[in-house]
């Protein structure tokens, strides 16, 4: 039997950065996932374009990560727009009275997974096994055994689930979790246009779907539409052309005439929260502790805060010549990451339900909303810190006393 001191379940980005922080430990780490290690190394675009956080990107620049991503992958957003229904009034958020140079960096999903795998594949205490597909978890009081469905065994003194949001791990441990089906989908796509989008990412909340362009570079978007599942199929069904017109036309035609670049890709909208993160020498990670909805882009920042957080009372507890699985341990890696993923859970489930239902009542909440948040600068700072997670920002600073 092969023995380990930590086996993460997935070689996703959450998982890899995991195997990644750890690395200087001086721990041996096994990564262990069901796919082959072609689809690991050579990802294929699936569509999908990720808003990094300032936190995110301190945190991939000490991994080694961000240094992976080809430049010409990485765009930036110096400006976000909200605009609701057919109001032409529009929410704004800027750097301009911050001493941030932009809000956020959009960057392909592929692109980081690639990055996250070609930044720890060449660490010594790292073992990356595919093709593995885990039947079961037994816990025991110092070690626990993973059992695969070919027979074999790996032992390890702490299991890390980063399996996705709909993690079999996580049910394996007896771990209930929350889930939110929101009946809708995303349909993902990159659009070219005729005029500047200003590296401005803008947020549509159209009655019956919503429409988000982000900028790429040079005049290229990444769409996102959101809308309810059944009209799903006729927008996926439509003519190159009828699709162009359709998207210029919801956005107002602000970027001029606009082409299809490449596939449309459809995703179910489901948000799951763990009701904990951890068990008997097992814990969460990633999108198997919470899987969020896009709308507020705080997915995979949350995942890679989380092994972050849980790297961090590791090393210390290693420092401190201490049980790094312990229970004491991981309850406070537990409480630590609620604190900060259950709010930001809340209140995006929240955001989309106040601007997807189309009752009169709500329409006029968040047309309050939006003019409240324009002319009480307090409220724009905090939402623009949530948006960033730069702990230096003035943004921040000026929520903090002395």
């Amino acid at each position: 039997m092969k023995k380990f001191d930590v086996a993460i379940i997935g070689a996703g980005p959450a998982g890899l950065s995991f195997a990644n922080s750890l690395s200087q430990s001086g721990l041996n780490i096994a990564v262990l996932e069901l796919q082959g290690l072609n689809a690991i190394e050579d990802p294929k675009p699936d569509g999908r374009e990720i808003a990094l956080t300032h936190l995110s990107l301190k945190i991939m620049k000490r991994l080694g990560i961000w240094d992976k991503i080809p430049q010409e992958h990485i765009s930036y957003i110096k400006k976000a727009h909200v605009f609701d229904g057919d109001s032409d009034y529009t929410l704004k958020f800027d750097t301009e009275k911050s001493d941030l140079e932009e809000l956020g960096y959009m960057v392909p999903n592929f692109s980081i997974r690639k990055a996250c795998y070609d930044a720890v594949k060449a660490k010594e205490n790292v073992t990356i096994l595919n093709n593995l597909k885990v039947n079961s978890i037994l816990a025991g009081d110092k070690n626990s055994v993973v059992c695969f469905e070919n027979g074999e065994q790996l032992r390890a003194k702490l299991v890390v689930g980063a399996d996705s949001r709909f993690s079999a791990t996580r049910r394996m441990m007896g771990i209930s979790a929350d889930m939110h089906d929101f009946g809708r989908s995303a349909l993902v796509c990159r659009m070219s246009h005729e005029g500047s989008h200003e590296q401005t990412a803008s947020e549509c909340f159209h009655y019956e779907r919503t429409l988000a362009v982000l900028p790429l570079n040079d005049n290229i978007s990444s769409i996102v539409i959101t809308l309810k599942s059944p009209d799903a199929a006729h927008v996926l069904s439509m003519s190159d052309e009828e699709f162009n017109t359709d998207v210029a036309n919801r956005f107002g035609n602000k970027l001029g005439k606009m082409k299809l670049i490449g596939k449309r890709f459809n995703y179910p909208l489901v948000a799951t929260y763990a009701n904990k993160f951890h068990a008997k020498r097992f814990a969460l990670i990633g999108d198997a502790a919470v899987g969020m909805h896009p709308v507020t882009a705080h997915g995979f920042n949350l995942g890679l805060r989380s092994q972050d957080t849980l790297t961090n009372l590791i090393i210390d507890a290693l420092n401190k010549g201490e049980d790094f699985a312990s229970d004491t341990l991981l309850r406070k890696y537990n409480r630590r990451h609620r604190n900060v993923s259950r709010p930001l859970y809340l209140g995006t489930n929240g955001i989309v339900g106040l601007f997807t239902d189309d009752r009169p009542i709500a329409k006029l909440v968040r047309k309050g909303v939006l003019r409240v948040g324009n002319k009480f600068p307090p409220i724009k700072k905090f939402i623009t810190h949530q948006l960033t997670e730069d702990n230096n920002s003035s943004v921040l600073k000026s929520f903090l006393p002395g």
